[in-house]
């Protein structure tokens, strides 16, 4: 008849049971991971801290150059072999590059930890001999935590949560420790709750189902927004949209600048004007991007503050966002906030979470109710008494509990390297930007390529700073007389060249369509149209390329994705490749055309 067995948690298991430790690295080999109390961020914080400084003092005995002083005139020094240093292998010209890298950024020295991070839970990239630069599509499994995570299965008995077996027992305790690792990851205030969902898609798709628009509400979002929270034209509904406009509510854009994002006060007049009449007889939500998946923009956090005083419901996606950026609800009060945890550290793929105020929660109204929702169900009759505990209201079925203990392993891991990443990446992502803008054709000393994505304006200098952007740049690949080369191309190239890259419109249509400038067209789609037949209006493919850098990027992936740009600009080797993948195309085998 119901769930009620499951609604408050069991009894403590046996201590034996309870902790369960297992190492992963020098840095990380005291942490208590897996199924275990989740320890206060602070201890947490200050364990790591020192743990972090031993191995570095380590490291630190060895010198970053040789004494001599550097100057214009000398020659850069080789590096020895330090915790940042290249790989072992690595040609002349890399360790020359890296050399060269380090002198412009000096300030990415103070993140060797993820070097030594790279070496020993990212091997697989040296052995396979993979660039890869999708970070924003998925991130990369530490291998460490696939080891915790198997030894922890095969040594434990879990079962269905909704029961009170031990095994059982085990999985609700170890779900539990889970959101309560996400509460603490984004530091949210005891109103917060977690619904955990199959992944972004499917906790922005809760909010929507069950909002309660009706023919007096608003909803707001920015175009530069993926398709789970947007619509990509007049014609054609989806995503949250479908669910408001069904329910006669009024659906209006924050249009996209040309470099993706929206301009603030453009947003705030969108939201005025839209205002809800009441929050109670017309509720009114307003979804915002944190970071766009494509033109690299992160939005003003401030508008949050902004709405919620008109009297919006706020939901904030942030699949984008959380990877590589510290963020806090304690800050930021969003009303709700989506999240995919394989974007954030790999594994598990197939789990995210809705991170939620319970007040909220309260307001939604569930269009149907599942096994695992409900308490008391009459059949036959109309009788539903929904379960005790908020989040279990909207958790259908059985959670994923075999991979829920590897949610706290992951969010331990990575609250450990996130403070590094900004300044790690911001190096890198100037390097990038910069070293593939001064590209030229060898035959006509044209650009190779034009970037289309948010530049940053600003090089960050210390850890712990916060970028204006994120760690992407999405362009497109010129031929030597200037236009437009196929993205399919440079992707198949790319693939040949071990180089794992994205190409198409990311999901993200609004904002590829103005990063590519082709709105006016967008704005002529008709009912049924294909990406075919739009790609026959514009006359190219459509889309861009896009390189994502995240916890695993070096210097070695940057260099390679230059050097890959390289071979675009010479005309022999270009030539080749193309030949190779006209051959490919009328054989069937080419590469295709991503989304």
């Amino acid at each position: 008849m119901g769930n009620s067995h499951s609604s408050t948690s069991p009894s403590p298991l046996p201590k034996s049971r309870r902790s369960f430790k297992r190492q992963r690295s020098a840095v990380f080999s005291r942490l208590s991971l897996g199924c275990a109390s989740v320890a206060s961020s602070s201890s947490s914080s200050q364990e790591t801290s020192s743990l972090v400084a031993n191995e570095k003092a380590d490291y630190q005995k060895q010198p970053l150059y040789h004494k001599h002083q550097l100057s214009h005139s000398s020659s850069l020094p080789t590096l020895p072999n330090v915790a940042y240093a290249p790989s072992e292998g690595v040609s002349n010209d890399a360790v020359s590059a890296y050399n060269v890298f380090l002198h412009e950024f000096p300030e990415y020295r103070s993140t060797w930890i993820l070097d030594t991070l790279r070496r020993t839970d990212y091997a697989r990239l040296e052995t396979t001999g993979e660039t890869y630069v999708d970070y924003m599509g998925g991130a990369l499994f530490p291998e460490s935590l696939i080891r915790v995570h198997t030894d922890f299965l095969s040594r434990n008995v879990m079962g269905n949560t909704h029961s009170v077996s031990n095994s059982s027992s085990l999985s609700l305790k170890c779900a539990d420790e889970a959101r309560a690792a996400v509460l603490s990851f984004f530091k949210a205030p005891p109103e917060y709750t977690v619904v955990f969902t199959a992944n972004t898609t499917g906790a922005l798709k809760l909010v929507g189902e069950s909002f309660p628009f009706t023919g007096g509400s608003s909803y707001v979002l920015g175009a530069d927004s993926h398709n789970s929270v947007r619509s990509d034209d007049i014609q054609q509904v989806h995503g949250i949209r479908q669910y408001a406009t069904y329910r006669g509510a009024r659906v209006s854009y924050i249009q996209s600048t040309p470099n993706g994002g929206f301009d603030a006060s453009t947003a705030k007049n969108i939201l005025l004007r839209n205002r809800p009449r009441s929050r109670e007889l017309a509720p009114s939500l307003f979804a915002l991007t944190g970071q766009s998946n494509i033109s690299n923009s992160k939005n003003p956090l401030s508008m949050i503050e902004y709405a919620e005083s008109l009297g919006y419901y706020t939901l904030l996606d942030a699949a984008a966002l959380a990877p590589t950026s510290s963020f806090s609800l304690k800050e930021h009060s969003v009303d709700a906030m989506a999240v995919s945890f394989y974007k954030m550290f790999g594994f598990p793929t197939g789990v995210g979470a809705l991170i939620v105020k319970k007040s909220f929660l309260a307001q939604l109204k569930r269009p149907w109710f599942a096994g695992g929702t409900v308490d008391v169900v009459q059949v036959p009759g109309t009788i539903v008494t929904r379960a005790h505990e908020p989040h279990e209201q909207f958790e259908d079925g059985t959670i994923n509990y075999l991979t829920l203990p590897a949610i706290t392993d992951g969010l331990q891991f990575l609250s450990a390297y996130i403070p590094f990443l900004p300044l790690r990446l911001s190096s890198l992502l100037h390097y990038l930007i910069n070293s593939l803008s001064l590209l030229r054709h060898d035959t006509t000393g044209k650009p190779v390529v034009r970037i289309l994505s948010r530049v940053p304006t600003r090089r960050l200098k210390s850890v712990g700073d916060q970028t204006e952007t994120g760690s992407m740049v999405s362009l497109i690949f010129l031929s030597p007389v200037g236009d437009m080369i196929p993205n399919s191309f440079i992707e198949y190239s790319a693939s040949k060249q071990s180089i794992s890259l994205r190409t198409g419109c990311m999901c993200n249509p609004g904002a590829a369509a103005a990063i590519l400038g082709i709105q006016d067209d967008m704005a002529k789609l008709y009912p049924g149209v294909t990406l075919k037949d739009f790609e026959r209006v514009v006359g190219r493919e459509l889309g861009v390329v896009r390189i994502s850098l995240g916890l695993a990027s070096n210097f070695q992936d940057v260099w390679k994705v230059v050097r890959f740009a390289a071979l675009i600009a010479n005309e022999k080797s270009r030539t080749a490749l193309w030949d190779r993948w006209m051959e490919g195309k009328e054989a069937g085998d080419a590469v295709g055309e991503s989304i």
